[in-house]
């Protein structure tokens, strides 16, 4: 299963304890939950990771850490998954966040000139806020709750697959 993919590239958690500079989190990092890859904690952590990946801030990774441990999700699959948006796809994502905003609020397209600088952030990001943010809400939620449910049926099939095999098994034996 995937699982066992996974775990390869996940660092172990004692080695995550033994870090220095993570001497801070000590006892938030001793939850089992945050390591161990059950139905709940990985879900748990597709959602997360999903709907962290649409909130427009560069501190995802942190925002995903902190509702990861709130949680009791798996913390790296959460991490991890909060780089769908990266800088290749984060101008498309925003973008269908931004029009699926407008769709909801049915206003007008407002022209704006995008241009990389603080200047237009200052002064470009108000005419687009509000359908910008609400957008984003709206798809970190449905694309949260979509990877929970793929994850949830995914490895429900898995299971009932493993357990008609042990049956077959236990049936050829007798």
């Amino acid at each position: 299963m995937a699982r066992n993919i996974i775990k390869r590239f996940i660092p172990d958690s004692d080695w995550i304890k033994q870090q220095k500079s993570l001497k801070f989190l000590e006892g938030w990092l001793h939850d089992s939950n945050l390591w161990h890859m059950n139905r709940h904690s990985v879900s748990a952590a597709a959602f997360i990771g999903f709907f962290v990946a649409f909130i427009p801030l560069p501190i995802q990774m942190v925002i995903a850490a902190l509702m990861a441990i709130m949680l009791r999700a798996n913390l790296p699959i959460a991490i991890a998954l909060v780089w769908i948006s990266n800088p290749v796809t984060m101008a498309p994502i925003f973008y269908l966040a931004y029009k699926v905003g407008l769709a909801v609020m049915d206003t007008e397209v407002s022209q704006f000139n995008f241009e990389l600088s603080w200047e237009w952030l200052r002064y470009g990001l108000i005419n687009i806020w509000q359908p910008l943010l609400l957008g984003c809400l709206l798809c970190g939620l449905f694309f949260g709750l979509l990877a929970s449910t793929f994850v949830r049926l995914a490895w429900r099939r898995y299971a009932i697959r493993n357990w008609k095999e042990r049956s077959r098994k236990r049936q050829a034996k007798t």
